[in-house]
């Protein structure tokens, strides 16, 4: 009876030998997948969805003026998908906000100066150029 138990804790040693690394493989994959990472900003499809949180932004504005992008502070993407975290700043232009070309409009200055910053998470799906904004906030700075 001694040596079938050796046999059983063998084999179910063994079992775990080969279980454990394929279920922390597994783990560390699915706890990767929340996390956002560091990406260049000039990536095509980044760049993009930058374009479009600007147009979401004025459209969903009460103001007349446009605001354009100034400078991105955070480039992040989620890993395996096409989820973006951008953290932008954008400033009101003297143009209204459906003129053609608000990227070489003026700033207002003075009174009318306003300078925004935002945070958006966007899921891209580039091949039928289609955004959608997950979550965003903004806040005057």
């Amino acid at each position: 009876m001694h040596p079938q138990v050796t046999v059983l804790t063998l084999k179910t040693a063994m079992l775990w030998k080969s279980v454990l690394p394929m279920a922390l493989l597994v783990l560390g994959i699915h706890d990767c997948s929340f996390k956002f990472i560091e990406i260049n900003k000039n990536e095509e499809t980044f760049a993009i969805s930058v374009e479009h949180v600007v147009f979401h932004f004025n459209e969903n504005q009460d103001d007349d003026f446009a605001y354009k992008f100034l400078r991105v502070r955070r480039s992040l993407h989620k890993i395996f998908s096409l989820k973006y975290l951008i953290d932008l700043e954008m400033g009101r232009t003297l143009c209204g906000k459906y003129d053609e070309d608000i990227d070489n409009c003026p700033l207002q200055e003075g009174p009318g100066e306003r300078k925004v910053r935002c945070t958006y998470i966007v899921e891209t799906e580039p091949w039928v150029t289609q955004f959608t904004v997950l979550n965003s906030t903004c806040a005057q700075t």
